[in-house]
């Protein structure tokens, strides 16, 4: 028997979801609407059928929101590095609150005592050319007569065709087509599927991935494209420990952002995890460490520590830091960045926190205060040890609205926390990535 097809539909918007598909309930149940707005009205047609839920195509929009803007990027919607560019700034940061709210109440079953006003870069363009470091995906399609470069697409495995990036931070949000031209000419094109993007405070890197070791043309032709762009250029031939400079004669600069309010300068490696967006992070580090209150006789505990972004700037208020993190890389960077800030009151050690025991050292040391800024999984066995850990003040810096959730409801039931305050911080505008904060009192 042949398939019903699916004919269009109609419906009104009741609610919306963080990446920015609308919902409608039809005969009891969910149609999530890519692209569509809260108290819209829209056609659209399913394209996907689930058993709770069915995903659909937004065909036109019959009643706007006034929420609804002209998206500035070409691709917007084919791209998958954007999912709210057609939504205004504030009505974007109001989505993400919701978003944190509900994951807060209906997974922590918490709600924090005050909301905190929301972070976000209110310049002119904050919106825009933020992002400092990203990994751009490459491919020679020879049906596109063209090297591709850029983000995938939304739905689909492939690289966008896009031809410049309005996130992107400068020099490299015009350099999509430059690079495309550069990676065509090469021996190598269809062996360099990846180019990471690194933009320092005064210095770019881009480190391209190479499969087959370039020719000599190709190396000539790498530095000439960096020396027009004002660039460095770096190869990796494996993991990251493989990155080489490009031998051109200059010795390379190194990498580095500043915490001005901090008197902190911080270096790092083009494949390092930094955050993102360099205005919302100096925000993000100030609310962290006034919310944190922290005193010149106080010893914190920054669990999760990366190369020392909340690390060194406690140092400059507290009477001891010690740093904890997984990768002993980044282990190294963050010494390495104290003894250059001329820091002698933190340190830095390796433990992975996903298999902590609560027997450790550094637990059963005395603590003031914590903070802990994980990855997407959460914290989950530090919470649990928290009681052991015994600090009366919490920080909780989060990329994930689930698991912080999670953690919430487990340090109020399990360990006699207070929610103080929460709210969200936009550090990646435009799309629905939700990155929050919130600090803990023991009761």
């Amino acid at each position: 028997m042949a398939r019903k097809k699916r004919e269009p539909e109609t419906a009104q918007i009741e609610a919306v979801t963080h990446d920015g598909k609308g919902i409608a309930a039809i005969e009891g149940k969910k149609v999530f609407v890519t692209g569509a707005l809260l108290g819209e009205t829209v056609r659209f047609q399913r394209r996907k059928r689930k058993k709770n839920y069915d995903e659909a195509e937004l065909l036109e929009v019959l009643e706007s929101s006034e929420a609804r803007i002209e998206p500035r990027c070409a691709v917007f919607g084919t791209c998958g590095g954007c999912s709210l560019q057609h939504i205004t700034g504030e009505n974007q940061r109001e989505i993400k609150h919701r978003a944190l709210v509900d994951n807060l109440q209906r997974i922590g079953q918490v709600e924090p005592q005050r909301w905190l006003d929301p972070l976000f870069d209110d310049s002119n363009d904050g919106g825009w050319k933020y992002r400092r470091r990203a990994r751009l995906a490459v491919k020679n399609v020879a049906g596109k007569g063209r090297v591709l470069v850029g983000f995938r697409e939304s739905h689909a495995p492939y690289i966008c065709d896009m031809h410049r990036c309005e996130v992107l931070a400068s020099p490299v949000d015009a350099l999509i087509d430059p690079l495309s031209e550069l990676i065509g000419g090469l021996s190598i094109s269809s062996r360099l599927p990846q180019v990471e993007v690194a933009v320092a405070d005064d210095v770019t890197e881009l480190v391209f991935r190479v499969l087959d070791p370039p020719t000599d043309e190709d190396l000539a032709a790498l530095s000439a494209f960096a020396a027009e762009h004002k660039l460095q250029v770096a190869l990796q031939t494996g993991g990251p420990g493989s990155v080489i400079p490009l031998a051109n004669g200059d010795a390379p600069k190194p990498l580095r952002y500043s915490l001005p309010e901090f008197d902190v300068t911080i270096e790092f490696e083009a494949t390092d995890f930094v955050q993102v967006n360099g205005s919302v992070n100096r925000m993000m580090v100030s609310r962290a460490i006034e919310l944190l209150d922290v005193g010149s006789d106080h010893r914190v505990l920054d669990l999760y520590c990366g190369i020392g972004n909340f690390s060194l700037p406690l140092a400059r208020k507290a009477k001891h830091v010690l740093g904890i993190e997984g990768e002993i890389a980044q282990v190294r960077r963050s010494q390495s960045n104290a003894q250059q800030n001329n820091m002698d009151n933190c340190e830095f050690r390796q433990a992975d926190l996903s298999a902590i025991e609560g027997n450790e050292l550094w637990i059963k040391e005395d603590w003031d205060r914590v903070l802990l800024d994980p990855a997407r999984s959460g914290a989950l066995e530090v919470v649990a040890n928290m009681t052991a850990i015994g600090a009366s003040r919490i920080v909780y810096v989060s990329c994930h609205p689930g698991t912080l959730a999670r953690d919430a409801g487990t340090l109020v039931r399990d360990h006699g926390y207070i929610l103080e305050a929460a709210g969200i911080i936009d550090m990646f505008p435009h799309t629905g990535h939700v990155e929050s904060i919130a600090v803990f009192q023991k009761g």
